[in-house]
């Protein structure tokens, strides 16, 4: 009873559907141009959240990126290409993703949060 629940279970699972790859419709003068601006940004500011990214990127005042939900996608897409990674933080039961450039160190240091105060990496 036990070995036959273990197979049926076995086969149930389904694998994860593959994704297909991202396809930009901007023009690809526009997307080099965004591209650069983030991934400096990521060079600069690094590790960063996304907040932050668009923070920044409002800052500089780029034309072409349209709005938060466009600036997620071209990282995405830049991610794909491994021109950035994501790494994730783990602050105490709560996890924070962050995007770097793959010549960085992966510890991050502790960000400031929307309250204030700092997270600690370790407790």
């Amino acid at each position: 009873m036990v070995f036959g629940t273990a197979i049926r279970l076995l086969v149930a699972k389904k694998p994860k559907p593959k994704m297909k790859p991202i396809e930009l419709k901007t023009p690809p003068e526009q997307t080099q141009t965004i591209t650069r601006v983030l991934f400096d940004i990521i060079k600069e500011h690094g590790p960063i959240t996304i907040a932050q990214t668009w923070e920044r990127i409002q800052e500089v005042g780029l034309r072409g990126l349209t709005s938060k939900r466009h600036m997620k996608i071209i990282l995405r897409w830049m991610k794909e290409r491994q021109k950035v990674r994501l790494i994730c933080n783990h602050v105490g039961p709560q996890k924070q993703f962050l995007y770097t450039t793959w010549f960085t160190k992966s510890c991050p240091q502790p960000t400031k949060t929307r309250e204030g105060s700092q997270n600690r990496s370790s407790k």
